[in-house]
């Protein structure tokens, strides 16, 4: 799978964050999401490759998006992205998350994390 055809939704309330990502993750396809509903339903149509998944959220939160989103589809990957990992990272695990990336974090960082998870995707 080539990265920059990657499909990635970016799920967080904060919109600043949001702008960030958009000029962090320029090279892939990307859709925004603010709560754990809209996300639900851009991951339907949208179809990511990855989900980068913020944990409080108004609406619905993403402990509870990502368990919905995975029961739609138990192979679909989820990112927690998250200043709350010591609180709430745990539970995002639980619900199915693979993994916790520490807001604030580094373009370089998230990009590596993403790679990862698309080469695993291409090797399954």
């Amino acid at each position: 799978m080539n990265p920059r055809k990657a499909k990635i939704l970016v799920v967080d309330d904060d919109e600043i964050l949001l702008e960030i990502y958009r000029v962090f993750l320029r090279d892939f396809e990307l859709m925004t999401a603010r709560n754990g509903e809209e996300a639900i339903k851009l991951f339907k149509s949208f179809k990511p490759d990855i989900i980068l998944m913020d944990i409080s959220m108004p609406t619905m939160d993403g402990v509870e998006a990502t368990k919905e989103i995975l029961k739609t589809d138990p192979r679909a990957v989820v990112i927690g992205v998250t200043a709350f990992a010591s609180q709430r990272g745990d539970e995002l695990l639980k619900a199915g998350a693979k993994e916790i990336v520490r807001k604030p974090f580094n373009r370089k960082g998230l990009i590596e994390v993403i790679k990862r998870y698309l080469f695993e995707r291409q090797n399954l």
